[in-house]
């Protein structure tokens, strides 16, 4: 098995540097009993994106099984690209045999937030949706950027194509896998942490 979840500390990388989003833990101790609280955007690390998240009467985390987050899984390597995944990038993949597309690209090297870092297009995002995908993922702390609207999100989304983000696909090669990447257990939210891993 592959662990391709960021890890969680308050030095972790964050979308745009935002203080916000990095996670405050804080520690107390009586006698011989330990506790930690943490407070954390839900947006913040390896995460999940439902259609709530752009889409105004979208569904949450309510409205999905736990199968939902399983299934074969397809990791493509384009680490080779310097802006944005394309349509072209994909054509060479059989999409319909898989419930998931991963992307392994220059963001799994970054140590810090990238403000340029790779996405994936609105023309990519047309041409998934052509597919009936359980999720797409990307090593990005975003799936898109200088899009303005999110038309990548809202299209994924709307297709009921869910969005995980913040994967560490840094170990991972190109191929096919098992995909298993579960939300926390929230009642209704736009979003979720994951612990996601590949087998």
């Amino acid at each position: 098995m592959i662990d391709i979840t960021m890890k969680i500390n308050e030095q972790m990388r964050v979308y745009k540097n935002k203080e916000e989003k990095k996670p405050k833990i804080s520690n107390r101790q009586e006698s011989h009993v330990f506790e930690s609280d943490v407070t954390m955007n839900l947006h913040t690390g390896t995460h999940v994106d439902f259609p709530k998240h752009m889409i105004p009467d979208g569904k949450t985390s309510k409205d999905y099984e736990i199968s939902q987050f399983v299934g074969r899984c397809y990791v493509k390597d384009a680490t080779y690209l310097n802006h944005r995944l394309l349509k072209r990038d994909l054509q060479n993949i059989n999409l319909a045999a898989y419930e998931f597309i991963l992307f392994k690209t220059k963001n799994s090297a970054l140590e810090t937030f990238n403000p340029e870092f790779i996405y994936i297009s609105e023309e990519a995002a047309n041409y998934i949706a052509t597919f009936n995908l359980k999720g797409v993922g990307i090593d990005g702390l975003g799936a898109e950027r200088e899009q303005p609207g999110h038309p990548t999100h809202k299209i994924l989304l709307s297709h009921d194509i869910l969005i995980f983000e913040g994967l560490d696909l840094s170990e991972v090669d190109e191929g096919v896998y098992e995909l298993v990447a579960l939300p926390m257990r929230f009642d209704d939210v736009e979003a979720s942490p994951v612990r996601a891993i590949l087998r």
